[in-house]
């Protein structure tokens, strides 16, 4: 047995004729009477107090904390005791992620975890609780796909608690407690004449954003931080190496979307309106930090800038370019006066990406040269989202019979007939 049980009510002293007795102590009669102790991997004692009669109670639970210890399974009770809002945020201090990353998830915990669960120890956690917390997210109108995602985030610091050895199990991985899970829903490309009107409705000093988007597949940030550097029009590829993006109220630049550099083929059509924009609006020479505001001092010639020759401002840009574009277009309807443009998440300029994978999937390119080109981690990803819009087999089957048979008739004394002979 690890350790040992302590009797605290009665306590060892010597007899007059040099014997041992045990006699009462000055605690006899008050509180638990038994405490159990043993030494943890950490080289430190550990108690845990019994009442009377359950001395058995004691033995039992010395003899799990060293079958515990033996299997590598220990769990200090006293780390336990921590509380999900300190643990969480000692791992977000740990956590490797940019500093956007780091605000999103801040801002997760103290307005939507910690109001809730932040004060309970972090090994008292039952599934129960995780199912009452999903419920009372569910109440305040979150939707789905951000429970989801706050979900996610809750679950990675108890996973991070398991590794720590403070809990045994991840209570976000009972079977009992489910994911929230958005809608199903699939992507509906735009046709290339919704595509056309949007970039007619542009400004003109914006309206080649549209044939980077949906020319190249670049993401807003990318367009926005295009540079002429990027461009090789002899070669035919767009070489995307940074984006413009607001850290902390501050615009700096950065690498692409999980630093996911990539090369991109550059379509003539592309290249003709990117050469007709450069000579219209000729490239702009910013300087911004790189990567976070305090971040070394970077200069690039941008294609694209706002009137006043700084960057474009992404939300400036959508509600007074963007939106606008769409209601020309037809996507959402002129706002009252004095209102504001209705929510178009689904037309925002990503539509342009989706534009983008559409036309090549119909074209016949495969997915792993498509996830390439979208800078996806993983073409399972881009194999789930877009698997809709690629040619079915049986239509690829058809059209392969039809050419065929559609063919212009063989001459008699051809293969054909030599073939029937």
């Amino acid at each position: 047995m690890a350790g040992h049980i302590q009797d605290r009510w009665y306590k060892t002293e010597k007899t007059a004729d040099e014997k041992t007795a045990r006699v009462k102590s000055d605690r006899y009669g008050i509180g638990l009477r038994y405490r159990a102790r043993y030494v943890g991997p950490d080289g430190t004692e550990k108690s845990r107090s019994f009442p009377d009669r359950q001395k058995r109670l004691a033995e039992q639970w010395l003899t799990a904390v060293e079958a515990d210890m033996s299997r590598g399974q220990y769990i200090d009770p006293a780390a336990g005791r921590t509380t999900f809002r300190q643990y969480a945020t000692k791992w977000l201090k740990d956590h490797a992620t940019d500093i956007n990353g780091r605000d999103a998830i801040e801002r997760r915990f103290r307005l939507h975890a910690f109001p809730h669960i932040g004060t309970r120890p972090i090994s008292s956690f039952q599934p129960g609780h995780i199912r009452e917390w999903l419920a009372q997210l569910e109440s305040a109108g979150l939707e789905a796909s951000s429970r989801r995602v706050i979900f996610g985030t809750i679950s990675a610091v108890f996973n991070a608690a398991v590794d720590d050895s403070l809990i045994a199990k991840n209570p976000c991985l009972a079977r009992s407690v489910r994911s929230p899970q958005p809608p199903p829903s699939r992507v509906v490309p735009w046709t290339p004449e919704q595509v056309f009107a949007v970039r007619a409705a542009l400004p003109e000093r914006f309206r080649a954003m549209v044939d980077a988007g949906g020319g190249a597949g670049l993401r807003q940030g990318e367009i926005f931080g295009l540079s002429v550097d990027e461009l090789d029009f002899e070669g035919g590829w767009v070489a995307v190496r940074h984006q413009l993006k607001r850290v902390r109220g501050k615009f700096v630049f950065a690498p692409p979307k999980r630093g996911k550099l990539r090369d991109v083929p550059l379509p003539g059509s592309m290249a003709t309106a990117l050469k007709a924009h450069m000579k219209s609006f000729p490239p702009v020479r910013i300087t911004l930090p790189w990567i976070a505001p305090d971040g070394p001092p970077v200069t690039k010639a941008l294609l694209f800038t706002g009137s006043s020759a700084g960057s474009v401002r992404a939300s400036y840009f959508d509600d007074f370019m963007w939106k606008p574009a769409l209601v020309a277009a037809g996507f959402i309807p002129e706002p009252e006066p004095g209102g504001r443009h209705q929510a178009a998440r689904q037309h925002g300029m990503h539509a342009l990406r989706h534009f983008y994978a559409s036309v090549l999937l119909d074209a016949g390119e495969n997915i792993r040269a498509l996830s390439t080109y979208l800078g996806h981690s993983d073409p399972g990803f881009t194999l789930r989202v877009y698997t809709h819009l690629m040619p079915s087999s049986e239509g690829r089957t058809r059209k392969a019979v039809d050419r065929v048979f559609t063919a212009p008739a063989e001459p008699l004394d051809g293969p054909g007939t030599a073939q029937a002979a």
